[in-house]
């Protein structure tokens, strides 16, 4: 098979891109696979270092106000057309699939007028604009939340759930929270996490909730992204930390360690809650109230509608809010118990194979 993946701008569009590349390498190891993406999105430094060819077009989003930066819009919309269709019938590709971003609107809605074999993958319960879009022209469309559903035509819609999920669905404990953060395996654990760089409502109810946590029978690993750390490391209410607090600035392949933690508090974006159901992980969701069309909410409440997650509104966030609903949970071993055995249910562990298998029908 020969596979055209186009996704960028933002982790959650190209992680689920590199999870189902590398899932379809290890079913299929002739499988060629070629990445388009932008210079200036986050694909272009991390999927040459995944080690995938990777080559890229010129493109930006519309401004949401009128703006004569619109007309440039579209003129690269046109000549990103044009290129994508150059980049398309020099590799040949079987099929062409976009996980998102406006960098694969160009790349998708050219193989489609090429008639070469299309799909999109919307992570978010909410559509993106640019796969509601596209979804007039592909030949599928793959969905993880049910939500979505009515923002497609109805015939081309399959629930595959995201590929990320079958990455961290099988990995098992690595000894990390002991070995590099000195936090006791025999405690349970909670990770509160703002996402790569911090959130600051987040890291602020923190800091005020550490008072709180001191001789708690559970312990708290707090990553506040790294622009955030040096900050907090000032603030006078973290020099005396309790013994079963850790702070630290970023942790490296975050996935590694989920299979550690008993616990988490943090955003509603698609990626981290495919890898959270996936290792049913009960979870404490503060979506951000700043992504297009408040989808984090869409997306946590489809958690809380399942006994899943719990779900704290940033504006009603504070140090009491965040310990109290942390004691809901973590002081009721049953409820957490049911909260975990809720997310797993929620999980698709599988989702890399049913997007390959919607490829494959494609084909045959």
């Amino acid at each position: 098979m020969r596979l055209l993946v186009s996704g960028g701008g933002t982790g959650g569009h190209i992680y689920p891109a590199l999870a189902l590349i590398e899932a379809i390498k290890q079913q299929r190891p002739d499988t060629e696979v070629l990445y388009v993406g932008t210079t200036k999105g986050l694909e272009s430094k991390i999927v040459p270092n995944a080690g995938i060819p990777f080559k890229t077009i010129e493109i930006q989003g519309f401004k949401r106000s009128l703006s004569p930066e619109n007309f440039k819009t579209v003129y690269l919309f046109l000549k990103s057309v044009h290129d994508s269709k150059k980049i398309i019938k020099e590799f040949k590709p079987d099929v062409v699939i976009g996980t998102g971003g406006y960098v694969c609107g160009a790349v998708v809605y050219a193989a489609a007028k090429m008639k070469v074999k299309t799909i999109i993958h919307e992570q978010n319960s909410v559509a993106g604009v640019t796969n509601k879009f596209l979804s007039h022209y592909v030949d599928k469309v793959g969905i993880c939340f049910d939500d979505v559903r009515a923002d497609f035509p109805a015939k081309k819609v399959v629930f595959t759930g995201n590929p990320r999920a079958q990455q961290v669905a099988t990995m098992k404990p690595t000894g990390r929270l002991a070995t590099e953060y000195q936090l006791d395996p025999n405690k349970k654990t909670i990770l509160i996490f703002g996402g790569s760089r911090g959130a600051l409502g987040i890291n602020n109810a923190s800091i005020e909730a550490i008072e709180y946590f001191k001789d708690q029978p559970y312990q708290v690993l707090f990553v506040t992204g790294r622009v955030h750390y040096d900050k907090i490391m000032e603030d006078s209410r973290v020099k005396d930390l309790p013994k079963n607090v850790v702070i630290k600035p970023y942790i490296a392949d975050m996935p590694s360690i989920l299979p550690e933690i008993d616990a988490i508090v943090g955003r509603a974006g698609a990626t981290s809650l495919a890898e959270i159901t996936a290792l049913g992980i009960p979870t404490i969701l503060i979506p951000s109230p700043y992504v297009t069309h408040d989808h984090q909410t869409k997306n946590a409440q489809s958690l809380v509608n399942k006994g899943a997650a719990l779900m704290i509104k940033e504006s009603e966030l504070n140090g009491k809010v965040l310990f109290e609903n942390i004691q809901a949970m973590m002081a009721d071993p049953q409820k957490q118990a049911q909260m975990a055995a809720n997310a797993k249910k929620a999980g698709v562990p599988d989702a890399a194979d049913r997007l390959i298998k919607v490829m494959e029908d494609l084909l045959n």
